[in-house]
């Protein structure tokens, strides 16, 4: 009997002349991808009885358009028959200097139909409409040229800590969901399921099949609060469930997320990905390497960077590779970081730095967190250290504010970048900052106080929530920090324990942040950018459209 496709296609890596398309199916087989005539294949490979396949698309022409379609052992599976929407294609990428790159991050699973929640009469509007759901069925009656050519997922894909309906009742059916840790993720298996239920709605199953996507991931993806800090950590380890959980979450991020970020040439150079491919179980060489990286800081790599002809997308991981020791904190550690400095020389452009927690904060919140960081490192004594660390973790305080030198750092880089310093040529027209999870959007532009001569426009864009809005009180609390009553408050904390102030300013480029499901698309055409954001709303049919936040020129 032939195999089935559990999951994808999902468009992944999509460069002038190769592409990548992700799979997974219900048992080992041969996977083809025909496109234009041709056929590429590869054999997939096993992890724990869940069976993958990363097909390599060779030989495509430059800013080119191609239908394509997937079959297992033979049998053709896709497009699945009947289906509501057209079929799927790949997009090479063109030497025109034209993009539309959309973005956004937290994006719970729930059902797409009224209260828009996993329990009904939890919260009155529940989720509200899945605005990646929405682009789906706009893109739909569309023409192809108006589609994303790419989608970048800046954290929280999956919600192990908040879990879907389906994978819920998937944890009731094996294990008893009164024990620790209760109806969330518990290892490989249900994350497996996790996916499965995030991406196997036709609308968005459609949408990653002919959308290139990058992905990265944040706290949620594993737990709330995730490398917070030294204290976090030791808390969650001494849990007995912890190890299989973050076992477990990297596994599959390797497998789901990260696979598909990298070039077919990084594939190639990649040795993990051989030996995975080569052995006959691959499951305890992914386990071992799960545990390294956790428990190593450097063992791994996950920032990665795409071309899109001369707009380079960096996208860094401010999660997992974080250095926790208080004194010498670090959103990245050291070799990452000169990775990502190295990347960030060349002519373009534009060059666009992703980052799952924002670089850029409201002032307030920005100050609020510098005083806690100088707090938790010990300027008011142990005993205030100890009520500081209970604070950052119960209000999240752990974004890039709350590690001042890879503040500084990425400050002086983006200064640098703007300044022509790493440009052989001319700087690039814009430096853009895309970041998700703080549940609102805003779009910060940015300037440096110390008189240097910055050419580029420089700026902060944050999407969130794809699906997932703040409660009213938290609106208001991050509605404060862009005040200047709660500019004022934090600047006095932050004084108070002599923390640095930042050498650079940022304002809002419009009157407040918005706070519903949305997604961003930056538009880049040639050396001309701007940003369109909408949001998600209910049609006449039912269905959720999208609909303009804001349109602003960037250059």
């Amino acid at each position: 009997m032939a195999s089935e496709l559990v999951l994808g296609p999902l468009l992944r890596y999509t460069g002038a002349h190769e592409a990548t398309v992700w799979v997974e199916t219900g048992s080992w087989c041969e996977v083809e991808v025909a496109v234009d005539g041709s056929s590429h294949y590869s054999r997939t490979f096993e992890v724990e009885g869940h069976h993958y396949a990363l097909v390599r698309i060779k030989n495509l022409k430059a800013g080119s358009t191609y239908e394509y379609s997937v079959a297992l052992d033979g049998e053709r599976v896709w497009p699945e028959q009947e289906s509501a929407f057209p079929p799927s294609i790949i997009r090479t990428i063109a030497p025109d200097g034209k993009l539309d790159l959309a973005f956004g991050s937290c994006r719970i699973s729930a059902p797409h139909e009224p209260p828009y929640t996993r329990k009904p009469g939890v919260l009155e509007s529940g989720y509200e409409r899945d605005a990646l759901y929405a682009l789906a069925l706009e893109m739909r009656g569309k023409p192809r040229e108006d589609w994303p050519g790419a989608l970048l997922l800046l954290g929280d894909q999956v919600y192990a800590d908040a879990v879907s309906e389906g994978t819920r009742d998937f944890i009731r059916s094996r294990r008893d969901p009164e024990k620790p840790p209760g109806e969330t993720v518990a290892d490989f298996e249900e994350y497996t399921r996790l996916y499965r239920d995030s991406w196997q709605d036709p609308a968005v199953r459609w949408l990653l099949s002919t959308v290139p996507t990058a992905m990265i991931f944040d706290d949620h993806d594993v737990n709330d609060d995730w490398n917070t800090s030294e204290t976090w950590v030791r808390q969650m380890r001494d849990e007995p469930w912890w190890e299989e959980r973050i076992v477990g979450a990297f596994m599959s991020y390797w497998i789901y997320q990260h696979l598909g970020n990298l070039s077919p040439e990084e594939l190639e150079r990649d040795g993990l990905f051989r030996q995975v491919q080569r052995a006959k179980d691959p499951s305890r060489i992914l386990r071992e390497f799960a545990y390294r990286a956790d428990r190593e800081v450097g063992a791994s790599r996950w920032s990665f960077h795409r071309d899109f002809g001369k707009v380079r997308l960096i996208v860094m991981d401010s999660r997992a590779g974080r250095v926790l020791q208080e004194g010498d904190r670090s959103m990245i550690d050291g070799a990452e970081w000169a990775w990502i400095q190295e990347k960030a020389i060349g002519d373009f452009d534009h060059l666009l730095f992703g980052t799952s927690l924002p670089f850029l904060l409201s002032p307030g919140l920005h100050h609020l967190e510098s005083w806690n960081a100088a707090v938790c490192g010990g300027a008011w004594g142990a005993p205030a250290a100890k009520l500081s660390e209970k604070f950052r973790q119960l209000v999240d305080l752990e974004h890039w504010a709350a590690f001042h030198k890879s503040f500084d750092d990425l400050a002086d880089l983006l200064q640098s970048v703007g300044s022509g310093e790493r440009s052989p040529e001319r700087p690039p027209a814009s430096v853009v900052v895309l970041s998700g999870d703080v549940h609102h959007g805003y779009l910060a532009e940015v300037s440096f106080q110390n008189g240097s001569s910055v050419e580029s426009q420089i700026y902060q864009a944050v999407g969130s929530p794809l699906r997932n809005p703040l409660s009213l009180p938290e609106r208001l609390v991050m509605q404060v920090g862009w005040t200047k009553p709660g500019e004022l408050f934090g600047k006095v904390l932050s004084r108070l324990v002599r923390a640095k102030q930042p050498d650079i300013r940022w304002k809002l480029a419009h009157k407040e942040p918005w706070f519903e499901n949305h997604i961003s698309t930056l538009r880049i055409r040639g050396r001309k950018a701007s940003l369109k954001v909408d949001k998600s709303t209910p049609g006449n049919n039912g269905e959720p459209i999208l609909r303009p936040l804001l349109e602003h020129r960037l250059v």
